[in-house]
């Protein structure tokens, strides 16, 4: 009779999350202005409402696997933050079309075809997240409101809602995956999809062994057919992937070690920071004269260093609305706009002059209502904006650890040159998760060439450096890090 009744309650819930809301309002965009003809590809752009009465306008961006989207992974992507858009992830690190690196000259930004889009081997859902970034917007002034967890709930009612309008993909496998800040909501998300698949798995168990009237009687009023009640009807979770992901509270304490191996402070002041600050370089005792002394001198010598990549020249700090975008305390992604890449852009002075194509374009009208952005949701558009979000979670780590035991597949790669998320916070977080290696550190290459190391661990992850990259790696290193993604989806070792 308890077995029963638990059936009951579990045909109940997941029933409901099944039937509730409405599908996504997706459209097809066959052409967009700066691109010349009609796009090789297949996009669609959509709102789907999310939270409480659906006050939450989620805005994103689906573009087709260009291989083969019958049986290719669809992958969610979140951009960092938070509040940095879908669009800077889709124009400027791994979708299909970029803005020609040409500084503005005031006409409409030309958009060309990136040859090392991860559409290549995948389906791409870039989604605006939280509320309020990109085109995402709020119907009340309280649903602005957002946190870590909140965030993580709308995405998995954004992606159940999603799948509804597009049930042909339902059986792909699904990863979600995103880069800097996203390394606090990605695992979140996952773990969401996890649990809820846990439970439909139970579900169609009760289904098998009690369920034959409750099956006609719970499910008809949604239309979902008898035999529908199945593992497949689910979405397809498979894992996650983060690029130069923010873990844990006092990430910033590995700045000084990877400072130092990069040689940008001496060996005297390295090791008078390790014996006066003891491994502690942000809050620091103000008693502790000597480490402060020290760490003032570290921030000194390193005023000149571009932090997302320090091996380009620093860059005056780029945007139209400055009130806006700074702050005492800016987010990781805001920081990551002062950058400058000569050797990748000739033909600009600074990556900045890049990153303001995407404002001039992205504010069009011509531009909007070929994305089918809803007239008067939105004003001046921000790569970056500022949130009314909470950060509620402070580590990560915990997700990592139960996605690990439920066995599921993760890649955590790092541009090695990014002194905003470095490596070895990365890998001092993987570490601590007390897995053994299966296959101790390596290069891995990309036409004969080194394109970073890499180390795989029982947990199924696979932890990766991307050599020469800074804190958005398909950014800096598109060729190679497309041939990462495709090794990694394919289970072939990198």
């Amino acid at each position: 009779m308890a077995k029963t009744q638990l059936c009951y309650l579990l045909l109940v819930v997941v029933v409901a999350e099944l039937c509730s809301g409405s599908a996504a309002a997706g459209s097809q965009v066959k052409f967009l202005p700066g691109f010349q003809g009609p796009l090789p590809f297949e996009l669609e752009t959509g709102y789907i409402g999310v939270g409480d009465s659906e006050d939450v306008q989620l805005f994103y961006y689906f573009i087709k696997s260009e291989s083969n989207p019958e049986t290719d992974p669809v992958l969610l992507w979140i951009t960092g933050g938070p509040g940095c858009s879908a669009l800077s992830g889709l124009i400027y690190e791994i979708g299909p079309i970029t803005f020609e690196p040409v500084e503005y000259n005031g006409s409409l930004p030309t958009l060309i075809l990136n040859p090392y889009s991860w559409t290549k081997v995948a389906s791409i859902i870039f989604i605006d997240l939280p509320v309020g970034t990109g085109f995402s917007y709020a119907r009340t002034p309280a649903a602005l409101q957002s946190s870590n967890l909140q965030a993580s709930d709308h995405a998995y009612q954004f992606l159940r809602k999603w799948f509804v309008d597009h049930p042909e993909l339902l059986r792909n496998p699904l990863y979600v995956g995103g880069d800097s800040y996203s390394g606090m909501i990605v695992p979140i998300i996952t773990q969401i999809i996890a649990i809820s698949k846990t439970m439909f798995a139970v579900l169609v168990l009760c289904s098998i062994t009690f369920c034959l009237v409750l099956r006609f009687h719970i499910l008809w009023p949604c239309d979902i057919a008898e035999n529908e009640i199945e593992i497949k009807q689910f979405i397809n979770l498979k894992g996650y992937l983060l690029g130069n992901p923010l873990t844990f509270k006092g990430e910033n304490n590995y700045e000084i070690p990877f400072a130092y191996g990069m040689g940008l402070i001496s060996d005297e002041l390295y090791e008078s920071l390790k014996t006066n600050c003891k491994g502690e370089y942000l809050n620091i005792n103000p008693s502790n004269t000597l480490c402060l002394q020290d760490v003032e001198t570290f921030h000194k010598l390193l005023k000149g260093i571009n932090n997302p990549h320090i091996l380009e020249p620093k860059c005056k700090f780029f945007s139209p609305r400055p009130k806006l975008l700074f702050g005492q305390r800016r987010s990781l992604d805001e920081k990551f706009h002062e950058r400058n890449n000569p050797q990748q852009l000739p033909a600009l002075k600074c990556r900045n002059f890049w990153k303001k194509l995407s404002y001039h374009w992205a504010d069009d009208g011509q531009v909007r209502d070929a994305l089918n952005i809803r007239k008067g949701t939105i004003g001046k558009w921000e790569i970056c904006a500022s949130l009314q979000f909470q950060k509620t979670v402070m580590s990560s780590i915990p997700y990592h650890a139960s996605l690990s035991s439920k066995g599921y597949r993760s890649l955590i790669y790092s541009g090695d040159h990014d002194k905003i998320v470095t490596f070895q916070s990365t890998q001092a977080w993987i570490k601590s998760l007390n897995y053994s290696i299966i296959d101790d550190w390596r290069p891995w290459t990309v036409d004969n060439q080194v394109a970073g190391y890499t180390r795989s661990y029982s947990n199924r992850m696979t932890f990766a450096t991307v050599k020469g990259a800074g804190h958005t790696a398909p950014e800096y290193k598109p060729r190679e890090c497309l041939a990462m993604l495709k090794r990694w989806m394919s289970y072939q070792p990198l």
